[in-house]
């Protein structure tokens, strides 16, 4: 009872800005509460598996690995680490609300645009505001140091700038490869060189930091003052299609292009159609009124990215059966059946046709190559561009050592010390869900 505001605490709400009854609950009933343990189980599922298994962000930091055993040693440590953010994130979110009641708990659109500038809750500062006062006071103490808050604040800004620019660059890697390229080549009959996809590039990251910045405004009139619950919604809309899409083209055979494209296609419509409506018909906070369509008032998110996968997969499915089934060379070790197939594929020799130099020729060509000027070398480093021998030998090397790590081949103890974390990760998070899940009957009777 000690996270309510004085004005709840003065019946000056009208009911609102208590605790919920399941408020210690994880995972909650799964009709009318929000989170529907049905709707996490099996909806949230779908997004998850986009962002853990096939957001580029993700898949560049698996396919780093030195091979197969490393990667999936990498994944292992992500799914220890994923279980800290229950005790580094929920439960730090719910001791700020304690300690900042009034802040955190205004239950008013009067008292929350004054507090945060947000008519519908104040929610996001509970970690700032605990990190810039509660653990920079603690850290203080502990190491008689000043400027603890500006170290804190650091940390957080270094971790989200890794994180853009990790998807900085990974918009900018699949606009350059897969729409400029087909376009330019399209339009000219001709390849665009190295140096222009480059350009290209570092111009679609600067356009991404512009429109980034100018979301900014859209976020804060969105996110209905919690941006976790924000982003999972987005991630419930646009996410479902593709990992319907990268599940199906996985562990079935048959399906071909032209699915997986309808099917994408038929999933971002009716996603869209749905983000729209909430943009739209924003939830009303404790104090105002539900106008919002049935679709969304009734349809929690997360159920909807359930219906929203199936039926991807089903347009996926009838359009591939329609139409002409793939090329069974192209199915080489590209589905889960056939990922230990040894047949050879025509694409895997296609780099030695691209006029790169054997090794023992590069000093030679280097001898030979004219200095370039300090504005050019400026130009070339600014846009990553090397045309160097040296550059096309680095070039060489790394499609040689991609060659050895896309290698299955594992070694027994990996594979038992593996598998053996796995059984670990499993019963430990399956533990946890369940424990912080059951009713807290001692809990509850305080709101009784």
């Amino acid at each position: 009872m000690d996270a309510i505001s004085d004005d709840t605490r003065n019946n000056l709400t009208e009911g609102c800005g208590y605790p919920r009854e399941d408020s210690w609950q994880m995972l909650r009933e799964p009709l009318h509460s929000d989170m529907p343990w049905a709707g996490f189980l099996f909806g949230q599922t779908v997004a998850s598996i986009w962002y853990w298994c096939t957001d580029q962000l993700m898949v560049q930091r698996a396919l780093a690995a030195k091979n197969l055993s490393h990667a999936q040693g990498g994944c292992l440590l992500a799914g220890y680490i994923k279980l800290l953010p229950m005790f580094l994130m929920v439960l730090p979110g719910m001791i700020s609300r304690v300690f900042f009641p009034n802040e955190l708990a205004c239950a008013s659109a009067e008292s929350c645009l004054e507090v945060c500038g947000s008519a519908t809750g104040c929610s996001n500062l509970a970690y700032p505001k605990l990190v810039a006062s509660v653990y920079a006071n603690s850290l203080y103490l502990l190491f008689n140091f000043t400027g603890m808050k500006g170290i804190m604040l650091a940390v957080m800004l270094a971790a989200l700038m890794s994180d853009l620019t990790s998807i900085f660059n990974s918009t900018s890697t699949l606009f350059t490869m897969d729409i400029w390229k087909y376009f330019r080549e399209k339009i000219s009959d001709k390849e665009p060189s190295v140096k222009e996809l480059m350009v290209v590039g570092r111009l679609v990251v600067v356009v991404m930091v512009i429109i980034s910045i100018l979301w900014i405004p859209v976020i804060q009139q969105m996110q209905g003052g919690q941006l976790f619950l924000y982003i999972q919604e987005i991630s419930a809309y646009l996410a479902p299609p593709i990992a319907a899409t990268y599940l199906v083209a996985i562990f079935w055979s048959r399906g071909n292009e032209q699915g997986c494209f309808w099917g994408l296609v038929a999933g971002f419509i009716v996603g869209v159609i749905r983000m729209v409506l909430d943009f739209v018909w924003r939830g009303p906070p404790c104090w105002g009124e539900d106008h919002r369509p049935a679709i969304t008032a009734k349809v929690h998110y997360m159920y909807f990215a359930l219906i929203l996968f199936w039926i991807t997969v089903i347009v996926d499915v009838v359009v591939s059966l329609l139409t002409k089934p793939p090329e069974q060379e192209k199915l080489i070790r590209t589905t889960w059946w056939s990922r230990f197939s040894s047949a050879k594929r025509t694409d895997e020799d296609e780099f030695k046709a691209e006029g790169i130099d054997p090794p023992d020729k590069q000093e030679t060509s280097n001898e030979e190559s004219h200095k370039e000027s300090y504005c050019h070398r400026g130009y070339n480093w600014f846009c990553g561009y090397d045309d160097t021998a040296r550059g096309k030998f680095k070039m060489l090397e790394q499609r040689e050592h991609l060659r050895k790590i896309t290698s299955l081949k594992q070694s027994a103890k990996a594979k038992v010390f593996l598998n053996l974390n796995l059984v670990i990760i499993l019963i430990v998070s399956t533990i946890l869900y369940i424990y912080f899940s059951i009713p807290n009957t001692r809990v509850t009777s305080v709101f009784q």
